[in-house]
C-alpha cells in the first residue's frame, strides 16, 4: 500500500510541474473563436475561387477544343 501512495505522489508532482511549466494549457487549449471564424472564412473563400476556376477551365476546354483537330487514340497506326 505504502507504494502505491508513493506512485500517487510522484504523479501528482510530475502533475503540478506539467501545470506549472505550461504544457497540459498547450496540448488542452483550442483556437479561440477569432482565429477560427477567420479560418471558415478562407475556406469559404477558397472554395468560391476554386468554383470559379473549374468553370473557367471548362470553357476554356470547350473553346480549345473548337480550335484542335480531334484526337485519335491510336496514333501512327
Amino acid at each position: 500500500m505504502a507504494h502505491y501512495k508513493a506512485a500517487d505522489s510522484k504523479r501528482e508532482q510530475f502533475r503540478q510541474y506539467l501545470e506549472k511549466s505550461g504544457v497540459l494549457d498547450m496540448l488542452t487549449k483550442a483556437p479561440e473563436n477569432p482565429e477560427i471564424e477567420a479560418l471558415r472564412l478562407e475556406v469559404a473563400e477558397m472554395k468560391e475561387k476554386y468554383e470559379a476556376v473549374l468553370e473557367e477551365n471548362k470553357k476554356l476546354k470547350t473553346k480549345l477544343a473548337q480550335y484542335e483537330p480531334p484526337q485519335d487514340e491510336k496514333h501512327g497506326e
